[in-house]
């Protein structure tokens, strides 16, 4: 090799190089990338004479029971940010806050600052306390987090963005109760104060002692003034039912999209997502509000024993539930790392699994077919097929194979009788495009001349048939 030509060598060489590092650390940028962080807000964007109450819950809860009392007496509803701590150490407390209809925050587990913890010990500062609370009231504290001391910079907002809390509250007015003042100096810190959408500030604990006696004075001139009480997330016109969701592995935008009853698009957008087909395990998404009407945890299970062919998807499709559902309910990490033999919890089936079949047809194996894909289309399983059929090896199938399909009753679903199209969508798989359209992957595949089943575009439109 002469010097020029070795030049050459090495500087194609290095360009080639430089070129996948700098892909690499965009894939790498991505893949880290995480949600929107949280917004800061210290006052509601509103002409509307409408201010938010707020009470922070440290760790004895002294002046509760006395603060429920005067909000209760005068109608007025009002936003608690708690902290797990002191939900642990006074629970029944917590509970008369949630039983009378208040919102509830975030407030950390042990009120540390903010600023000078851990990524880590933020996530657990933040997941013990919703857990705590949860566990105590029935509700969750998101979306809604207050930083304790008010303490947050950049960093912090974009952890706490992270973990499921999009929106930092802090205050427009604050009483300063927890150095003792008086009652009067309180109510003149609001009155000289207020604005329209105002966040007022004020604490729980014995420490501080003029709230109690300060607040039928406040709740009444403020009324007097003009003033509607809202909860934070009334000021901020936040739906109440939204609700957010952790990523498992095995998870696609379009499955959650379709248990919770919304788009790919939806969330997408909620969430800031730029590329529907990159999500993360451990990423937490914020759902859109459903009025209610979200799918609620599996509430009963049954067992299924992994058979020779048998997926997590075909086992998640024949019991209707979701293959992060079954990851979950039995703790596999790689979805796709199943065993014969192994004996599945299927969460939430409360006795509507699919029973066995009890008569049978046949099928033709055509191009592309595989034993799993049938066995999904006619609601058996893999080792139904090939026990009736004396098959050993169950990816050896062969096109023109007459199959006894075992218990489908004249039930199964009959090939499309006529043509129509469908647009690929962000998300989209062509195996949920074919359990949607009632017909098969190889059968789109086949339709389609596509070469490839994982390789569809957005945009690309499909002859269903």
């Amino acid at each position: 090799m002469n010097t020029k030509t070795r030049r050459s060598f090495i500087s194609k060489t290095v360009g080639i190089l430089i070129t996948f590092l700098l892909m690499l650390s965009s894939i790498l940028t991505f893949s880290t990338a995480q949600a929107a962080p949280a917004q800061s807000i210290s006052r509601g964007n509103t002409t509307e004479k409408v201010v938010a109450l707020t009470f922070d819950d440290g760790s004895d809860g002294t002046n509760i029971n006395t603060i429920l009392q005067t909000l209760s007496n005068h109608n007025v509803t009002a936003t608690f940010f708690l902290t797990g701590s002191g939900a642990n150490n006074h629970p029944q407390a917590i509970r008369n806050i949630s039983n009378q209809g208040h919102q509830l925050g975030n407030h950390s587990y042990s009120h540390p600052y903010f600023t000078q913890i851990s990524a880590a010990e933020t996530v657990s500062q933040l997941q013990r306390s919703e857990d705590t609370i949860r566990q105590i009231t029935g509700r969750s504290t998101k979306p809604i987090f207050r930083p304790p001391y008010g303490d947050y910079n950049s960093t912090v907002l974009q952890r706490v963005g992270d973990a499921g809390y999009p929106y930092s509250i802090m205050w427009t007015i604050d009483t300063i109760d927890w150095t003792g003042n008086s009652s009067s100096d309180i109510v003149a810190r609001v009155m000289n104060r207020i604005v329209p959408g105002a966040i007022v500030l004020m604490h729980t604990g014995a420490g501080a002692s003029g709230t109690p006696a300060a607040l039928p004075t406040m709740i009444t001139r403020l009324k007097s003034a003009g003033y509607r009480f809202v909860t934070i997330n009334q000021l901020l016109n936040i739906n109440a039912s939204t609700q957010t969701y952790t990523v498992k592995a095995g998870d696609t935008l379009y499955a959650i999209a379709l248990r919770y009853d919304t788009t790919v698009q939806t969330l997408a957008s909620l969430n800031n997502i730029s590329n529907p087909s990159l999500i993360r395990v451990g990423q937490v998404l914020i759902l859109p509000g459903s009025g209610g009407t979200t799918t609620p945890p599996p509430s009963s299970s049954t067992t299924y024993t992994v058979k020779a062919g048998d997926t997590l998807s075909a086992i998640a499709a024949r019991y209707n539930t979701t293959v992060s559902s079954i990851a979950a309910a039995n703790n596999i990490t790689n979805v796709n790392l199943i065993s014969i033999g192994q004996v599945l919890t299927i969460p939430g089936s409360g006795g509507t699994t699919t029973p066995p079949p009890s008569s049978s047809t046949t099928y033709t194996v055509k191009s592309g077919d595989t034993l799993s894909a049938i066995a999904a289309r006619y609601n058996t399983t893999v080792s139904s097929i090939a026990a009736a059929n004396n098959i050993t090896n169950v990816n050896l199938i062969r096109v023109g194979q007459v199959l006894t399909i075992p218990g489908s009753g004249g039930s199964t679903t009959p090939p499309p009788t006529s043509t129509t199209t469908y647009t690929v969508k962000a998300g989209d798989t062509l195996y949920a495009i074919a359990l949607r359209y009632n017909t098969t992957v190889s059968r789109l595949v086949s339709v389609n001349n596509i070469s490839n089943p994982n390789l569809i575009s957005i945009g690309q439109v499909l002859t269903i048939r």
